[in-house]
């Protein structure tokens, strides 16, 4: 069983939620599992400095252990990293001394996380995310520090690790997996999933057992990347972000061209990113060469109408009105 955990490093939950997760998997209801756990990048402060600046107090009063959110929506603040978190991380075992003091950029921290599979699959990977974590609420370090990430590469030994992140290795894989996560509505940090189960939040070791168990239990039929690629592309549109769409798309245009599906997503996506010179060149090919698609014609007129060409959209909308009459 593969568990993918969608987190950030920077969220203490997800620290905690590591902790739980590693419980529940030593649990006897979970022996013989096999799981592989893959840790996948998530943003809670996505305006975090490139260079790392002291970390400032956040308002919003300290949760009470009643409400115990479980998970990272936000940047948490100093306060609340010395209140109810640092409690709830002693009874973790992380001992008294928790809290992170820089606010950075955990992109490159997840890149080498992400390299750090590519090199040793999960076990290395495991390493990578517990020695950053540690770094970044025990240690008081800077895990933007390229020097610091290079230590860790080097502990794990991971090769050329210092040489690939100064030249941008898992920029694109990273930024792609965070579009992927955005697609699979994944809303917080931390976040289990399995197959198309997903179960938000640093959970107890308890609940976390009852999920596992539960996706165990549920054959799933693995679906071709290429349909899946279709449909994240799709809810990225769904979700007003084109751009997005347009990106997790381009593989699937790159090799997959003349697929009409393939076609229509991306004319969505240049027509709603105001590309219309690409949306009517690719509207323009799909109605020649499907005259009966009464959507294409429709995205045509409008893409046209938007252009200023209205004589030539009036045509094309009248068009699609009469093939489909709710069009109209």
């Amino acid at each position: 069983m593969r568990i993918e955990v969608w987190a950030d490093l920077v969220c203490p939950w997800a620290y905690i939620g590591k902790r739980r997760l590693e419980k529940a998997l030593a649990t006897q209801a979970l022996a013989g599992l096999g799981a592989e756990v893959v840790w996948r990048p998530y943003r809670i402060d996505p305006t975090a400095p490139a260079q790392a600046t002291p970390a400032e107090e956040a308002a919003g009063p300290e949760p009470e252990r009643g409400a115990d959110p479980l998970q990272c929506a936000v940047p948490p603040s100093p306060e609340r990293a010395l209140g109810l978190l640092a409690e709830i991380a002693a009874e973790e075992g992380f001992g008294t001394r928790w809290g992170a003091v820089w606010r950075a950029s955990s992109h490159d921290a997840h890149r080498l996380v992400f390299l750090a599979y590519d090199h040793g699959g999960s076990t290395a990977q495991d390493v990578v995310v517990e020695q950053v974590m540690k770094a970044h609420f025990l240690d008081s370090a800077d895990i933007s520090d390229h020097r610091l990430l290079n230590d860790i590469a080097d502990r794990t030994g991971i090769p050329d690790a210092a040489a690939l992140l100064d030249s941008g290795a898992a920029d694109h894989e990273v930024r792609e997996l965070l579009l992927i996560g955005k697609a699979r509505s994944i809303a917080t940090s931390p976040t289990l999933v399995v197959g198309d189960r997903a179960l938000a939040g640093a959970q107890p070791p308890e609940v976390i057992v009852d999920f596992l168990t539960a996706a165990a239990s549920v054959r799933t039929r693995e679906m071709p990347e290429e349909v899946r690629r279709l449909r994240w592309s799709e809810s990225l549109l769904e979700q007003r972000d084109p751009l997005g769409a347009l990106t997790l798309l381009q593989p699937l245009l790159d090799h997959h061209g003349d697929d009409l599906n393939v076609r229509r997503l991306a004319a969505r996506g240049y027509f709603h990113s105001a590309q219309l010179s690409r949306a009517h060149d690719v509207l323009r090919q799909l109605v020649a060469d499907a005259p009966d698609d009464s959507y294409a014609r429709l995205m045509l007129g409008r893409t046209l109408r938007r252009l200023g060409r209205d004589e030539e959209a009036a045509v094309h909308l009248k068009m699609a009105a009469a093939m489909t009459p709710d069009f109209a």
